[in-house]
């Protein structure tokens, strides 16, 4: 396992649609682990491929309570909706307001090739929502209602 460099935006990579994953092989194997080692590094809660621009349709999500790996992940089900703060590790010192699905069930291959649904509310459903939308090439500043920059916060509590 390896701590990979994570790209920041506004690298192209970010705005692909990424390849869908056609086996698992050793590199889609090590590339999970990778992630998984890179998002914990970075104190980060998900991290897809294009993040650390490979842009293939691999993610990890981990919101405190176990790893989710995410190969082709689709979302099947979607229902209400909550909007709450994101950031993005390819964006760092932005957040903003994000509208998201409050439930969701996805399908995704497992490490083992398999397939399986998952099921997510809360914070774990905007986790997989964020990391899809890299996928697709889209950020969390595409469907935001409003963005902060870490500067104006410290601003706000210092003034």
């Amino acid at each position: 396992m390896a701590v990979r460099y994570i790209v920041k935006h506004p690298d192209p990579v970010l705005r692909e649609v990424a390849r869908p994953v056609k086996s698992i092989t050793p590199q889609v194997l090590r590339l999970l682990d990778d992630l998984a080692e890179t998002m914990r590094h970075a104190d980060g809660v998900g991290l897809a491929a294009p993040q650390v621009g490979i842009s293939r349709r691999i993610a990890v999500v981990d919101v405190g309570d176990g790893l989710i790996e995410l190969i082709n992940p689709e979302i099947l089900a979607a229902e209400g909706e909550e909007v709450g703060v994101e950031g993005c590790l390819s964006i760092p010192g932005v957040y903003g307001e994000v509208p998201r699905a409050a439930r969701i069930r996805v399908r995704t291959l497992t490490r083992t090739g398999e397939s399986t649904i998952l099921e997510a509310e809360g914070l774990k459903a905007r986790a997989i929502q964020h990391e899809i939308d890299h996928l697709d090439g889209i950020l969390f500043i595409d469907r935001a209602l409003s963005l902060t920059h870490a500067e104006e916060t410290r601003a706000d509590v210092h003034a």
